[in-house]
């Protein structure tokens, strides 16, 4: 069996460490990699072959299994051959041509982005690791973008008062901000539609901002989010309008599988917002949660984030790679084996045989 470390487009996380190369070769695997795979994420090509790995230009020929930190362009794609798995976080669903290509190459594609919100897949769960990463870097890019101190400090000359944060979405990407703005020394502050959001929020010392018309009614399938209706987006929107007058940073952090971003700060509120905040949207890549710009305020509009913290972003990517792929390898047999009615697979696997499978993409 051959393991195939692929570079993707405008990604400079790798999909492999020797860590993990070295792990998947115990599960029976001949390791490969392309030339400069890890280089962004200070992983030199020495310390994959120290680790048994070959470096080679045509690493992904022949392979069985091909691992890619991001969505490849086609000519990336055109490498992997047919009847090869490819798993990664493949973004399918903004790009339904690549979908299509991945069916009529005959790739079996695995999108771990989809995984199943269950306990038998949290060490697969790339969206978690890479949240918590981004949701401490947001609040890292916005305190060098912020003119002023985060933490109070009491000086002869006077006391200097904390930043005010405001996370508005406390997911994984959100609590992580709470706790890296906190440790900063902010006042924070956050808001979430869902009700069990609230008591995270607090046992992290920061207060839950939230309209009563609202809550609950945002608790969605799987510990997403869900769309609130219009009365309800009115009656949160009102509340946040008047919170966010008061704040120095602001990081949201808000997102729907499948739909464009949700708007939470209008191009009016971030026009009311105070001369030198800093607000950080984490929710770029689809469309952002932010209107417009405004004088005095600094947006941030990432559109990959985690290319800021690479190293770490690809420690974590590897280890939930490496779990799923010794899924998928019966290592006694030497051979690789995907139950396709396994629900971590049904949940991850676009295509096979030629076909898209799975069932969100089926109209495509």
């Amino acid at each position: 069996m051959k393991l195939a470390g692929m570079i993707a487009a405008d990604e400079n996380r790798s999909p492999l460490t020797p860590d993990t190369a070295k792990k998947l070769k115990g599960l029976g695997y001949d390791v490969a990699i392309e030339p400069g795979l890890g280089a962004e994420a200070g992983l030199p090509d020495r310390a994959f072959t120290d680790a048994g790995a070959e470096v080679s230009a045509d690493a992904v020929k022949g392979a069985d299994v091909v691992l890619v930190a991001g969505p490849p362009d086609e000519a990336q794609l055109g490498k992997v051959a047919r009847g090869a798995r490819l798993v990664g976080v493949l973004d399918p669903y903004d790009n339904p041509d690549r979908l299509a290509a991945l069916a009529h190459g005959g790739i079996d594609a695995f999108a771990l982005e989809l995984l199943p919100r269950i306990t038998r897949a949290q060490a697969m769960d790339v969206l978690s690791s890479q949240a918590n990463l981004a949701g401490y870097k947001a609040v890292v890019d916005a305190a060098s973008h912020y003119r002023r101190a985060f933490p109070m400090m009491m000086t002869a000359a006077g006391t200097v008062p904390p930043a005010k944060a405001f996370v508005m979405g406390a997911g994984v990407a959100g609590l992580q901000a709470i706790a890296t703005a906190r440790r900063l020394g902010a006042v924070v502050s956050a808001t979430d539609v869902r009700a069990a959001a609230g008591e995270q929020v607090q046992s992290l010392g920061a207060s839950f901002v939230f309209a009563k018309e609202a809550l609950e009614a945002g608790e969605g399938k799987g510990g997403y989010a869900s769309e609130l209706t219009p009365e309800q987006q009115k009656a949160q929107s009102d509340l946040v309008a008047e919170h966010l007058k008061k704040m120095d940073v602001v990081i949201t952090t808000a997102l729907i599988p499948g739909r464009p971003a949700p708007k939470l700060i209008t191009q009016a509120m971030l026009s009311a917002m105070k001369p030198g905040s800093v607000v950080v949207d984490l929710a770029a890549p689809r469309g952002g949660n932010v209107e417009g710009e405004a004088d005095g305020v600094t947006v941030l509009r990432p559109r990959n984030i985690l290319s800021g913290l690479p190293g770490e972003a690809s420690n974590l990517l590897a280890r939930n790679f490496l779990s799923f792929v010794t899924l998928i390898t019966d290592k006694e047999a030497g051979a690789i084996h995907v139950d396709p009615e396994d629900e971590i697979v049904r949940g991850v696997q676009l295509t096979r045989d030629g076909d898209v499978v799975h069932e969100r993409f089926l109209q495509n």
